[in-house]
Parts: structure tokens; sequence; C-alpha cells
């Protein structure tokens, strides 16, 4: 196997994880706790947030690019199959305003809160097949905000879809094996952002690690709600504290509170795409519900990539 296709299934395959792993700790909020269910359970259940994953996956191979009416025909299909993944009330309405106004999807999620958008954390969950996917691509920004506005048209959602696309992209490129630039990692991603509430925040991911912080205070100061920018620093940190360990920085970003699946699934995007899929623990990936279409997304992905 290539590294690239080790990188691309330790990136949908830690992500999906990350996810499942963090539902599973709003129950057992507890590392000893969540081991011990980890071992016990017979199946890794995900959430909406990989499904929409899935979705983006999906769309992107059958399209062979970025195509948001077949992105939002994709995700509505699979919202009708399994409504049931912890959708928020984002894309029903969505779906629903689509189809009663006969508007596009993008139309359509410029109309929510109001005719801001959204700046929730739900197109940055669900971005690693773009970070992989265009991890070349010169224009990655504009990639990442297409996928984005589908259901998130509000500057600080896009961006943060943006940033978390560009760090899974940056994982990608990197070799696990050297020492890990985390200087180089942060500025670059402070540089990436456009939005002051997330270059701000990415600013104050710098100065919580060099300041060698607790990872409760830092979740603290970082936020840990649904807004993108209340969560997706946090998820971040939890990579960067723990860039050699994909089992350390899943716990880092499940188990210190908050919107702890959606965490899971953004810090250990970026993870599986740095150290690649044997940095899974391979009791955890035979476990993950609907395993083999996971990696299958994830190696025709890795394929048929442009550059």
């Amino acid at each position: 196997m290539t590294n690239i296709k080790a990188k691309f299934l330790g990136g949908m395959v830690g992500s999906a994880l990350g996810d499942a792993i963090g539902e599973l700790a709003f129950r057992y909020p507890k590392k000893e706790s969540l081991y011990i269910q980890l071992d016990r359970l017979e199946e890794l259940r995900y959430t909406d947030d990989s499904a929409m994953s899935i979705g983006l996956a999906e769309s992107i191979i059958k399209k062979g690019c970025l195509d948001q009416q077949d992105l939002g025909e994709t995700f509505r299909y699979n919202y009708e199959r399994e409504p049931w993944r912890g959708y928020a009330s984002g894309p029903p309405t969505i779906f629903s305003m689509v189809e009663q106004l006969s508007i596009t999807y993008a139309d359509a999620a410029r109309n929510l809160f109001g005719g801001t958008g959204s700046f929730g954390n739900g197109a940055a969950m669900r971005i690693v097949p773009v970070g992989l996917f265009f991890h070349n691509a010169p224009d990655l920004y504009e990639k990442a905000c297409m996928s984005a506005s589908v259901t998130h048209a509000h500057p600080v959602g896009m961006d943060g879809a943006a940033v978390q696309a560009r760090a899974v992209s940056l994982a990608v490129k990197l070799d696990p094996r050297e020492e890990f630039p985390r200087k180089v990692f942060i500025d670059t991603l402070i540089d990436f952002a456009i939005t002051p509430k997330m270059e701000e925040k990415m600013q104050l991911v710098q100065k919580l690690l060099s300041s060698d912080t607790t990872p409760s205070f830092a979740a603290e100061q970082l936020g840990r709600t649904v807004d993108v920018h209340e969560s997706l620093p946090f998820a971040l940190y939890s990579f960067l504290c723990h860039p050699k360990s994909y089992e350390d920085c899943l716990f880092c970003a499940t188990l210190n509170g908050g919107d702890r699946d959606t965490l899971g699934a953004m810090a250990c995007a970026i993870s599986g795409a740095y150290l690649g899929i044997e940095s899974i623990p391979q009791s955890w990936r035979q476990k993950l519900e609907n395993r083999s279409h996971i990696e299958d997304l994830a190696l025709k992905l890795s394929e048929i990539r442009p550059f």
C-alpha cells in the first residue's frame, strides 16, 4: 500500500471513528469507562457527521469534482434513508426549502438564520474528503467554501470548514517519521483563515500551546459548542498536542466536554491523515460501522485525485 492510500484511509476512517467514539463519550465521559465500552461493543456507530462526510466523498467520486447540486441531492438522499443519525435542524430545513421553493441548495442555505446563513461546525465536521482529494489544489479555500455553502453560508461557517480542510491537506503531505513542524502548521492555518473570528482563535491555539496549559483549560478558552469558531480550534489543539498518537488526540478531543462527536471527527480526521491508517487501533477499525464502504471511498478518492 502506498503512503498516500494509507493517509486517505487514515483520514476517512480516523474521522468516522472519532465521531463514533465521541458520541459514545457523551455517555461514558471518563477514559476508563470509555475503554470498557470500546472493548464490550461489537459495533461503533457513527452520527450525521460521518454520514455527511460519506455523502461528500460519494458526490466527489461520482462527479470527479465538486458539484453543489449533486452534493445537495446526495446529502438529501442519505438523510431520507437514515434521518435518525442525529442531524441538526439545518439540513432538513434546507431540503424542504429546495423542494417547496425550487431553489438551489446554496440559496436555501443563505436563507437560514434570517438570511445570515449558519456558522455551525456542520461543514467542517464533514470536510475531510475535500482536504484529502484537493490536498494539492491551489484553490483549496474556494473548494472548501463550495462544499460548505450547500448548508453553511455564513462566512465564519465556510472559513472554519476551509481551515479544517487546510489542516487535513497539510497532514497528508507531512511525513510522520520526521519531527512534527508544529509552529509552521499553526502559522499556516492562521494565514489561511479569512474571518477575524477564526484568525483570532487560531492565534489563541498557538498561545495556549506555547504556554503548556491543560486541555481542560484550553477547552474552556477555545470553546466546545456547535459553532465552528467555538469547536474547531479545540479540535486542532487536540491534534497539535498529540500529533504522534491517534488515541491521545481522540481522547483529548472527546473527553473535555462539549460537542464531543464533532470534536472527535475533526481532530481525528487530521490525525488519521497525518499518521495513516496503521496508527488507528485495529480493534477499533474492525468495529466501525460501514467500514468497508468508508475504506472503499477513501481508496477511490486517492486513485482519482486531480493533482
